[in-house]
């Protein structure tokens, strides 16, 4: 299931506003880290796990580093989420099909 590192990383409250600031547009580690109450490091190591998960990218901007998030990923996140709940409304219309017949 491929999905399962992006639910792991996006278990996390505070990763999960990480990457909510992140999605509203490219920033930078201080951008991300402005009002949060965790440290810059603690960010950093956040961007770490999205990352890994393959929901972020990171590309230079000068001495800069920009983090964006992977639509890519979030698209594949977004088909295994609609899979999972076509198959669990399916099981459901068979049980209500069953308990309707006489």
């Amino acid at each position: 299931m491929a999905y399962e590192m992006t639910l792991a990383a996006l278990s996390d409250p505070t990763r999960r506003l990480v990457f909510e600031r992140i999605l509203a547009a490219p920033r930078s580690v201080a951008a991300i880290a402005e009002g949060l109450p965790v440290s810059r490091p603690a960010v950093s190591q956040h961007l770490k796990v999205l990352r890994e998960a393959g929901l972020i990218t990171e590309r230079r901007n000068g001495t800069r580093r920009l983090y964006t998030a992977n639509p890519q990923a979030l698209g594949e996140l977004r088909a295994a989420i609609e899979a999972m709940w076509h198959e669990a409304l399916g099981s459901m219309a068979e049980v209500l099909d069953e308990e309707q017949q006489p």
